[in-house]
């Protein structure tokens, strides 16, 4: 009985929390405009009364979808297209003029587009390393290289490996090390948050070692 629970909690919780979290991010987007969209349909006769209200919820938020699908692919366009890369230059130069907003803004837009960059190596190669003390190793991945300074302050090139927590791996710490205190894995960079994420249930394949 025990073995059996197990096995269908296992195959319940991946799709409880998959679920759990797309309903969140429907209702996140869709949340401001859903009254709006049931109040513009119920101002047609053959829509208002013979939809029930929750059907008519459903489908304002697919709507929703849809229109928010269709306007993101249209910004794009846009913004690679037309004038809305000089907007945006503009609208940059404004933010970076205010005090403290500058700051913020800049940051978060660095992290953005360093995180949906195709051509950055952030977060791509797998190590193993020695932490938190020598004879202990944990995975890391190497986020880029450490900042000259610091590698200039020892006379030697590091590079900053970040090493995601169990079992949230969106905390961690970043520590920066040298080349040669780092044992290169071919692992997949999502074997290796499953490994963490699962507490070690959850083992990688074997890709060897370089």
């Amino acid at each position: 009985m025990k073995k059996y629970f197990l096995a269908g909690l296992v195959t319940l919780l991946p799709l409880a929390v998959t679920f759990w979290v797309i309903a969140f991010l429907v209702r996140f987007l869709t949340k401001p405009f859903t009254g709006l969209v049931v109040s513009f349909f119920n101002s047609f006769p053959g829509f208002r009364g013979y939809v029930p209200l929750g059907a008519a919820r459903v489908i304002s938020e697919i709507c929703i979808l849809i229109v928010i699908f269709l306007f993101t692919l249209f910004l794009g366009f846009v913004a690679r297209r037309y004038f809305f890369n000089q907007l945006i230059k503009f609208g940059d130069s404004i933010l970076y003029k205010i005090p403290l907003v500058n700051k913020v803004y800049k940051t978060s837009k660095d992290i953005v587009l360093s995180l949906f960059n195709t051509n950055s190596q952030s977060f791509k190669q797998v190590v193993l390393l020695n932490f938190p003390y020598n004879g202990a190793y944990c995975l890391g991945l190497i986020s880029n290289i450490a900042p000259g300074v610091c590698s200039k302050s020892i006379d030697t090139e590091m590079v900053s490996v970040f090493i995601p927590t169990t079992p949230n791996p969106t905390t961690g710490y970043l520590v920066m090390c040298r080349k040669s205190d780092l044992i290169y894995l071919k692992m997949k960079t999502e074997d290796a948050i499953k490994y963490v994420v699962s507490c070690a249930v959850i083992q990688p394949e074997m890709r060897g070692v370089e």
